[in-house]
């Protein structure tokens, strides 16, 4: 008899590795692209020929690289190979993190960080979890991915400052090519080989989707918020780091800022979140954190020149952002088709590159040319026209994806399967591929009849 997969079954010590390993190879990547944020305008003054336009586009032309790179290595990664196309990534950005480090121009920076976007792993990364994990594993394995950015993130905002003071800008350059190193070194050595590889429309870019994904304004909206949240977030760094410095706080104590004030954003950001998903009020939590932004905005243009006035509004700042980077996978993960999941996110990781890309580009140029209360001003004028873009949101289906393997099925069941999936307690749609022997479920989690559906499954296989 054929073996049906046990949808309630643990990671397995192999999946285990996988998502460890994988999660890790992320967040070191991460870890040295978000450590130059709070820190790059402060040494404006060590590279030759910068300007704040320059500084600002230093900081954010990866986000252009990123986004242009990202789908067509996935895509690539199915024909030549996962691990290749992750080895060939993390040797651009080993090289581009050289190249700034040894630069003492503006220019040498551009190349280097645009060099570091190239390697644009993120795509790869996650197809290969597909490649080693089960399909009812898929999940927790990209949450698990998800989570590792945002710790790497917080630390990174921490670790710049006294880096930077310790050993210079450049030694941040060093210590992501060394970190990138050790990203390559898993990949070679710990990340588990897959047995075969597969095209996943939960955790790929399909060409075929684009055109239905671009259609979708639902998915366009928070597309749009992406964008956004990047752009403000790039946008405000350009400035924040000065204004700190200009209160009479020296750089080499920023990171006393950073920290209470992201560990505390942090704390108050998970009763927020429980808040949205157990108690169904996503939409309501959404449009509070954009709230929030543009709140902090409005604090720092009039009170950008007191340290305590920036602390403040920096904790705010960080509670609409951590929440809103918590809730927006969600909502893409709840709104896309459950078979349309990985190229909506291809669209949405797009979008938030370019968003990152425009903010420190835009945020360079009007600081240079009317200082840093236009920089406000702008991330005022975005998250307010964010805000009248999200009071139009659907409010969220509170329904999970769920993969099933139909291996071990009879031949003539996936034909007849999706009527009769949903009709399992806590199934709200099927969407079945008879070719790759899968369903793609939407399930509501709190209701939903494990058992019936593990019987359904069970009783449906062929001898």
């Amino acid at each position: 008899m054929a073996v049906i997969q046990d949808i309630s079954s643990p990671l397995t010590p192999f999946e285990r590795r996988a998502s460890i390993s994988l999660a890790s190879i992320y967040a070191l990547r991460m870890f040295g692209l978000f450590m130059i944020l709070p820190v790059l305008t402060l040494f404006s003054d060590f590279y030759e020929g910068s300007t704040p336009l320059l500084i600002g586009l230093a900081m954010s032309i990866y986000g252009l690289t990123q986004a242009l790179f990202q789908i067509p290595f996935g895509l690539l990664s199915d024909r030549f190979g996962r691990k290749k196309m992750i080895v060939l990534g993390l040797l651009l950005f080993i090289t581009g993190s050289v190249v700034a480090a040894l630069s003492t121009s503006i220019y040498g920076v551009l190349i280097g960080r645009a060099l570091q976007g190239c390697g644009a792993i993120a795509a790869v990364v996650m197809a290969l979890a597909a490649d080693l994990t089960q399909e009812v594993h898929r999940t927790k394995i990209m949450a698990m991915i998800g989570m590792s950015i945002g710790l790497s993130f917080a630390v990174a905002m921490v670790a710049g400052p006294i880096l930077a003071d310790f050993a210079g800008i450049q030694s941040i350059f060093w210590v992501t090519a060394v970190l990138a190193v050790i990203a390559l070194l898993l990949v070679l050595y710990v990340v588990p080989n897959p047995l075969e590889l597969k095209v996943h429309p939960d955790a790929e870019s399909l060409p075929s989707q684009f055109k239905d994904v671009l259609l979708n304004f639902d998915l366009l909206r928070l597309d749009f918020g992406i964008f956004i949240l990047h752009l403000v977030l790039m946008a405000s760094f350009i400035i924040i780091p000065l204004q700190l410095r200009a209160t009479g706080l020296d750089q080499s104590l920023h990171w006393q800022v950073y920290l209470p004030v992201l560990l505390g954003s942090m704390a108050i950001v998970i009763p927020f979140v429980i808040l949205a998903e157990k108690k169904h009020k996503m939409k309501s939590v959404f449009i509070g954190a954009i709230a929030a932004l543009c709140l902090a905005f409005i604090g720092f243009a009039f009170f950008y020149d007191s340290l305590a006035g920036i602390i403040v509004f920096l904790a705010l700042f960080f509670c609409g952002f951590n929440l809103l980077e918590a809730t927006l996978p969600s909502l893409i993960s709840k709104t896309a088709p459950g078979d349309m999941k990985g190229t909506a996110m291809g669209v949405y990781s797009t979008s938030q590159f370019l968003g990152a890309f425009s903010g420190g580009t835009l945020g360079g140029w009007c600081y240079g040319q009317w200082g840093a209360v236009a920089v406000f001003i702008v991330c005022i004028i975005a998250t307010l026209l964010w805000l009248v873009v999200a009071m139009k949101m659907r409010t969220p289906r509170y329904l999970a994806n769920l993969i099933v393997s139909l291996e071990g099925l009879a031949s003539e069941q996936p034909h007849k399967l999706n009527e009769k999936l949903v009709t399992v307690t806590g199934v709200a749609e099927a969407r079945i591929h008879i070719e790759e022997k899968l369903a793609y479920l939407k399930v509501d989690n709190s209701i939903l009849d494990r058992k019936a559906l593990q019987d359904f499954l069970t009783r449906n296989q062929s001898v």
